[in-house]
Parts: C-alpha cells; structure tokens; sequence
C-alpha cells in the first residue's frame, strides 16, 4: 500500500470516528456542512472553537468546468460581506491542484454561480467564478504565491480578494469580478482534493465572517491592476497589481512586454511580471494615455502637454530618448499606426469640433478624414492597412465604425444601445476588441471609475462576446493592446477601496 493510501485511510477512519462521536457537532460561525457532487469519499469538518479552526477533509475530482465537486462548509447569508482565513494545507498531497477555497456560492447544486479564491497545492492563487448556473469556469490568476492568509469580500456586485503579501499584511490580490448574487446565497470554505480516490485535510484558522458597512463621506481610492486575458477561454492574470493610477497598456510587438503610462511618465514591465522601468522622455513628464510602438518596434509615439498645456504629438525610441514634435496643432491625441509605419491616426479638436485626422510619421501636413458634427476618436488601422477603424457619436450613441484610410466609405459596425469606445483589430485581422460603457454614461464621454464591458467582435461573422465585466473605463483599454500571436489582450482594471 502506498504511503498516501495510507494516509487516506486513516482519514477516513479518524473522521469516521469523530462524526460517530459527535453527530451535533457545532460548527462555530457556519451552519452547515455537505458534499457537493458527486464525491467518491464522505468530506467532513472538525471545529475547535479555541482558535476559530475547521479541519476540512474532502473528496472531489475538481471544482471547474460547468460542475464541482468538493465539501464545502457553509453559511446563508444575505449583503455585503466578507470572509477571511490563514490557510494550511496538511501533509504532502497527492495532486498538486487539491484546493482550498474562500467561496460565495449561489446555492448548493454542483453546477451553481460562484465566485472562490482558490490556493492551490502548488501554490497558486485564483479566483475562480462562473457567472451563472451550469456556465463554464472561468479564472483571474493572482501573482501572489502561495499566501497563507486570504479573504473574499463582496461589495455590490464586485468580487474581489485579499492575498498576504511580502510583509505579511493583506492586500488588493488584482483584478474584481462582477456577478450578481440573488439573496440569500451561501458564504464558506471548501475543500478539493483534485482526485477522487483521495481525501485531503486542510486546516482554516482564524476564520471570520464579517459585515461590510460602507462611509459613503468616507475618501475612496482607485488602485490598479494590469492584466492579461486571454481571447479563448476569458481567464485572466494579473501581471502588476499597485496602489498607483495606471493606464493604457501597449503590447510589445517582440511579445515580452507591456509599457504603459501612470502620473504622466512612462513605463515598461515584463509580461510575466516583475518591477517596472521608468522608459526616459526628457522633458516629457505630462504624457497622456494615447501612446503607441511602431509596428518594426523601434519607435514610440506619445501624446503630452508639458510643452502648451495641450496635448501634442511626439516620437521617441522605443527605449526613450528626447521626443520629437510630430503634430504642429494642439490639442491632438494619438491612436493608431499604418502598417507600413508611415502614418499616424489621431483624434483632434480643430475649430470646436474633435475629428479624425492623419499625418506622416515623420511630420506634414494633417489631413482631416472625418467632418460630420458630434465626436470622433480612438481610429485604429486594420493590420492589412485597408481600413481606419474608429468610434463616433454621430447618430446618438457611441458607436465602432470603419473607413478607407483616406475617409471614404464609412460605415458603422456596431449598433446596439450601448456606447462603444476605443476598437483593435487584432494582429491577425480576425477580431475586434473594445471597451463598452453602459446607458448612464453620454454618449460622448468615456469618464473612469465606471462599470464597463470589454468585448470581443468576430470580424468575419460579427458575432459578439463578452470578455470581462470590470469596473474600469478611461485607461483600461485606450490604445493597441494585442500581443503579437492575436491571443491575447492586456488592459487595466480598477478598484475603489
């Protein structure tokens, strides 16, 4: 017999034992417990009242996909709140992705709604939620390793955790998720082994459930979370998660990082993470979120006022430099690079009306390729050059439209009652990626801190889908953003705290 087979067993027995002991075991601040799908092995929990601890053994051959399997140890609840624990995960393990989860959960049906923070055997931090009954899972991978202390609060219809950091204090673990939970729904902890011949044992010490009561006089921040998602499945990581105002991620086109803006400065940061690299712009310190590289990758452009106190247009080296001025009038925000790296797409106010207009890379003449009355920005060219996609606000709404890169032929692409900002032909020309505001928001604005969709056009079936639902808007997704294989989007996320 092997020795985690050994292990099972005795598990077994010992929870047998205690259950048969005590068959009205209380359990502290929960008010049940119970397998749910269709485990192999009887989970169970054992709570010691002296240190707020629930030893939970349980079965289960994952919690993914459109039903879990896991025993979850729970409590109805109704609000916003917040539950919170120092984890432990007893003995070696048999899979490295036995689980052991901080969850809000519709009901107890094995394909409900829910919303967890799961660590993983191996160490690794998600949240995993599917949005409604019998969905697929979906996850946000957090950058923070194998935390011992976590806590999920729900506040409204966001979601969002707290992970243990360096220093051993909580803190913002990324990216929320918005759902929306029907009251009553259950609140607690749950345990996976990842394989249904097994049982593991993970001890959650600490534990507390708590009421969140908002100061609405009280001061909010906004911190950041920059993030990858990926266009197949909608799961996510966060790459840089900081209590700073961050914006407007730019995809390398060597596929290695993302440079983006934060208090008028520029930065560059690996994709896979790590600390970020002030990128040099000499006098430049007022650069806004309308930056881009040039599609060989050497160059950047940049839209800043420190010169006028109204935004210009300048190029820099990729790896900064002292800008040159490309656009003689002001103000003019930049947007999207031709193909070939000739000519610069951007929106700008000439005369009290903000237009699309264009200009050689190396500085000329403006051309003015949209002149209809109402708001026009965030042009962006296809990848074959054939056309400038662009949003306007010409027909009451905010809308995604296209044109030939001289400004014929426009036409309008989406049509829905919602307002549709900033759209990015993927690399390989077979999708569009934008960023949706909802009806409250006029048509010709695109403010922060607003609950927001990123979606995702087919360009060949225009189908559309749904990416993420965040709390986001100016800055998440103003520029390109693609990664070079078409696969992926980067984009920023906020959080009011």
């Amino acid at each position: 017999m092997k020795s985690w087979q050994i292990y099972t067993v005795l598990v077994i027995v010992v929870t047998f034992v205690i259950s048969w002991g005590n068959p009205n075991q209380k359990l502290g601040i929960f008010d049940g417990n119970n397998d749910i799908g269709k485990v192999k092995h009887k989970g169970s929990v054992v709570f010691d009242p002296s240190n707020d601890s629930y030893t939970i053994s349980g079965s289960g051959t994952n919690m993914w996909l459109k039903t879990d399997e896991f025993h979850f140890v729970w409590k109805k609840v109704s609000g916003d709140i917040a539950l919170g624990a120092t984890i432990e995960l007893l003995g070696e393990g048999v899979d490295p992705h036995r689980k052991a989860c901080l969850m809000i959960r519709q009901t107890l049906e094995p394909d409900a709604a829910y919303v967890d923070i799961a660590i993983h055997g191996d160490g690794l931090a998600a949240m995993q939620y599917r949005e409604t009954k019998g969905g697929l899972t979906h996850e946000v991978r957090s950058n923070v390793l194998a935390p011992k202390t976590a806590l999920i609060q729900k506040k409204g219809e966001y979601i969002s955790v707290q992970l243990e950091s360096d220093n051993g204090n909580l803190s913002l673990a990324g990216g929320a998720i918005r759902m929306n939970f029907e009251e009553p729904f259950y609140i607690g902890l749950g345990v996976c082994s990842h394989n249904n011949d097994v049982i593991e044992t993970i001890k959650f010490s600490n534990v507390s459930i708590d009421k969140i009561t908002q100061n609405i006089n009280a001061p909010m921040k906004v911190e950041s979370t920059l993030e990858i998602l990926d266009i197949a499945t909608s799961n996510r990581s966060v790459v840089y998660h900081t209590k700073d105002h961050i914006e407007a991620p730019n995809w390398t086109p060597d596929g290695k990082s993302l440079i983006y803006n934060s208090q008028g400065l520029l930065y560059r940061i690996p994709v896979e993470g790590g600390p970020p690299q002030l990128i040099p712009t000499d006098f430049a310190n007022k650069i806004n979120n309308d930056h881009g590289i040039s599609p060989d990758g050497t160059q950047m452009v940049i839209s800043d006022q420190t010169e006028t106190g109204s935004s210009m247009i300048y190029s820099i080296p990729i790896e900064g430099g002292i800008p040159k001025k490309i656009t003689p009038l002001a103000p003019s925000y930049w947007h999207g690079w031709s193909p070939d790296g000739k000519t610069l797409a951007y929106c700008a106010e000439r005369n009290g009306n903000y237009d699309i207009y264009a200009i050689p890379f190396e500085g000329g003449e403006e051309v003015r390729l949209t002149d209809t009355e109402g708001l026009d920005d965030g042009p962006d060219y296809s990848p074959d050059g054939k056309f400038i996609y662009f949003n306007s606000a010409r027909t009451g709404t905010m809308q995604i439209w296209r044109m030939k890169p001289d400004g014929s032929e426009q036409e309008k692409i989406t049509t829905d009652k919602f307002n549709d900002w900033f759209a990015h032909p993927s690399p390989d020309g077979k999708w569009l990626v934008y960023v949706t505001f909802y009806t409250d928001v006029p048509a010709g604005d695109h403010p922060p801190n607003k609950d927001v969709m990123l979606r995702l056009m087919n360009l060949e079936t225009k189908e559309v889908t749904v990416l993420a639902k965040i709390f986001g808007g100016q800055g998440t997704i103003n520029v390109p953003s693609w990664s070079p294989d078409s696969q992926q989007i980067a984009f920023v996320s906020y959080n009011l705290k």
